[in-house]
């Protein structure tokens, strides 16, 4: 079971002794991928892997964002939690409650790393996106193809003439590598019916002139601990939290 570094506290609320009870229940189901607690034991945030969600609904996700606040004062604690299907989308929750974004980068040399530089590239804007994306709708695959995508409304200004967008992750796992691509459509059913038919490529954005040196984000993600993320068997997760509009899954399989 990880260490929550709750020993000596007390929940500061039903909330907080409802989480607590939840962390307990769920034992070594949750397993810590990356996690940072600040110098002054005020905050902890992790990004856990949930393997008990292999086994629930299909394409559930598999990733728990966690944030835990401490009164050291008072010598009690409150604790958020959501569930989100990619990795990025764990970390951004984790920084919109005030984490650093290079504090919660995935340890090196312990999963699968990025196959390329639009990979680091579009994971990191994730990161640092803030409320920009809206979740609409995740699924992620356990099996062959392992792949994981999650369906946004990007709220940039940009991007109004194809506001949905379609983040899609796959394993390599021969190569421990993987890839993420992103897709814009008009709407939620133009790429639903991308995902079941697959019949033409995954339709990218259009990048406006201006836009950063991919490479060049790549070094830099790279210099500051980016650039690696759980094999297929090691880590999948969901945005309980946020807004969703849930599709039918069997038909986006």
């Amino acid at each position: 079971m990880p260490d929550y570094r709750l020993d000596g506290l007390t929940p500061a609320d039903q909330a907080a002794a409802d989480a607590k009870d939840h962390l307990d229940l769920a034992g070594d189901d949750f397993r810590v991928l990356a996690g940072h607690h600040t110098a002054d034991a005020a905050h902890s945030f992790l990004v856990l892997h949930d393997s008990s969600a292999t086994w629930g609904l299909p394409g559930a996700p598999q990733l728990v964002s966690l944030h835990i606040a401490r009164d050291l004062q008072a010598r009690t604690f409150q604790v958020e939690h959501a569930q989100h299907a990619m990795v990025p989308f764990a970390q951004r929750w984790l920084v919109a409650r005030g984490c650093d974004p290079a504090a919660i980068r995935l340890p090196e040399g312990r999963y699968s790393r990025p196959a390329d530089a639009l990979t680091t590239e579009i994971e990191e804007r994730i990161v640092r996106s803030g409320e920009r994306y809206q979740v609409l709708d995740h699924h992620t695959r356990d099996g062959e193809p392992h792949e994981t995508w999650v369906m946004v409304r990007d709220t940039d200004p940009g991007a109004a003439q194809r506001p949905v967008r379609l983040f899609l992750e796959e394993a390599g796992l021969d190569a421990f590598t993987y890839t993420v691509r992103e897709g814009a459509f008009r709407d939620g059913t133009s790429a639903n019916q991308w995902l079941i038919d697959r019949d033409t490529p995954l339709p990218e954005p259009v990048r406006h002139p201006g836009a950063p040196d991919l490479r060049a984000r790549a070094a830099l993600s790279r210099s500051s601990g980016t650039g690696t993320r759980p094999t297929a068997d090691a880590a999948r997760v969901a945005p309980a939290s946020e807004p969703q509009q849930r599709h039918d899954r069997r038909r986006a399989r």
